[in-house]
């Protein structure tokens, strides 16, 4: 696949993932600095330059910071914790534990003035790491996951006040409040699980979202996107899903679709994902192809790119050859693909927007006969022409009405059999093929209705080959 802009790729990338970054942390230091700098934009009179009291303690604003004795010494003072003390001391290779061991030991009288009170910095939320992590594992158990996201939300005065004492007395480069407890559920959810877990900060498999406040939990599982190509063999089934046009698929159908709440109860979307979603224990599918065909149109050759998405997964490591295999029998007659392979995202974009030209063979009847030399010369006279298509009738209820100019560029093997004509042909991707035959009461123009004067009956359509050279494979 060439190379995606980066401005497409922000674009089309998933509501998920921007949803999985806003105001959450993602164990990131330049993720916590940014919202810090962001907030001391737009705050700078939070803080007005006099002592700070916090749960009876005064901070001394003129003590030097850590890694100083003093500065140690004055953040054991205003109680912080352990955690905190780690993070902040500047001493990178000693746990919170030692460094207030060793400060104990050069001032005994720091003990007596530790009083356990609320931490200033983290108001004692690391002691509910545990508590968090057992309600992650609770929410994963029953999820197959490769990468984890996690993400916590954090009362916007405390990350203020940790970040303003942090700034005056924390070492140089201390880590932030948010990324510190990020570090600490993922290592306890090692240490628990007895695994090490590819935590990731861009699009997980699983997303992990923390209520630092309540203490809520809640898992958001990443959609998984197979890339494949469809032949339908069926001139009985959609694309996608068709609702029930009596009652619009809602309130468990009606007696029209005799409950299914579809016009058509196969499709070569549910055909395609039906078997996905069940091997993976997912809650729904979404289709994207390159294009659509009619109903009562083939797709033969290679078949139509496309992408199913597939909706909060329970499973995400399927066997594909199995799946493929149990795809086909399933849609025997009406649908077949010869693989499916894993993707992401930003190739729905780059087939969506794909302007392939496309061949077809399209067999039509005539209303009265006519000599085939006359035929043979009127159809033969649209080859590399460009026709202005108006929006044809049938698609002008979902289709802007305009006039569009596509080019014909090749037609060949025209077979005269009686007044029934059957010809290749070979377009522009857009070309509304039927309409240049029949030309849809002179909306397309040129057309063989109009070249030959009579009245055109299509009889059947079919897309011989979507001439993409495979570019949409590679991902």
């Amino acid at each position: 696949m060439s190379k995606i802009d980066s401005k497409d790729f922000e674009k089309d990338e998933d509501a998920w993932h921007q949803f999985s970054n806003a105001g959450y942390s993602s164990a990131s230091v330049d993720f916590d600095d940014k919202e810090i700098s962001d907030q001391e934009n737009t705050e700078e009179e939070w803080f007005d330059g006099d002592d700070f009291e916090f749960e009876g303690k005064t901070i001394d604003w003129n003590s030097p910071p850590c890694p100083t004795p003093l500065g140690i010494a004055h953040m054991i003072k205003i109680s912080t914790c352990n955690h905190c003390l780690k993070r902040v001391s500047g001493k990178k290779n000693m746990s919170g534990e030692e460094i207030r061991n060793e400060a104990y030991t050069r001032d005994d009288s720091l003990e007596s003035s530790f009083n356990k009170e609320l931490c200033p910095l983290c108001e004692n939320l690391f002691d509910d790491i545990e508590n968090i992590v057992e309600r992650i594992i609770e929410k994963i158990d029953n999820l197959e996951y490769t990468t984890i996201q996690i993400g916590i939300h954090l009362p916007k005065d405390l990350i203020q006040e940790s970040h303003e004492i942090t700034s005056r007395h924390g070492a140089s480069q201390s880590m932030p409040l948010k990324t510190s407890m990020v570090l600490a559920i993922q290592n306890t959810i090692n240490s628990k699980l007895g695994t090490d877990i590819n935590f990731v900060k861009d699009r997980p498999d699983i997303m992990i979202l923390v209520d630092g406040l309540t203490l809520r939990v809640d898992v958001d599982v990443r959609p998984i996107y197979f890339y494949g190509r469809y032949r339908k063999l069926s001139r009985e089934i959609p694309q996608t899903r068709w609702p029930c046009r009596a009652c619009k698929g809602r309130n468990n159908g009606c007696e029209s679709c005799e409950g299914s709440g579809l016009q058509y109860i196969d499709s070569v979307q549910d055909l395609v994902g039906e078997p996905l979603r069940l091997a993976l224990d997912a809650k729904d599918t979404s289709f994207h192809g390159m294009g659509r065909e009619d109903i009562d149109v083939r797709m033969l050759g290679t078949g139509r790119p496309f992408i199913i998405e597939i909706k909060k997964p329970m499973s995400r490591l399927p066997d594909m050859s199995d799946i493929v295999k149990e795809i086909n029998k399933n849609a025997d007659g009406k649908v077949e693909i010869d693989d499916l392979k894993k993707t992401e995202r930003p190739l729905i974009a780059k087939i969506k927007n794909s302007r392939s030209d496309k061949s077809y063979t399209i067999r039509f009847k005539l209303s009265e006969e006519i000599e085939e030399e006359t035929i043979l010369k009127s159809i033969s006279d649209l080859s590399g022409t460009t026709l202005n298509q108006e929006t044809p009738r049938r698609v002008s209820h979902r289709r802007a009405d305009k006039i569009r100019k596509r080019k014909i560029i090749d037609i060949n093997n025209i077979i005269v059999d009686g007044n029934e004509i059957q010809f290749n042909i070979r377009a522009e991707a857009g070309t509304y093929i039927k309409e240049l035959v029949h030309s849809d009461e002179g909306r397309t123009n040129p057309s063989v209705s109009g070249n030959l004067g009579v009245d055109c009956e299509i009889l059947w359509l079919d897309v011989d080959q979507i001439h993409d050279d495979d570019e949409n494979k590679d991902n």
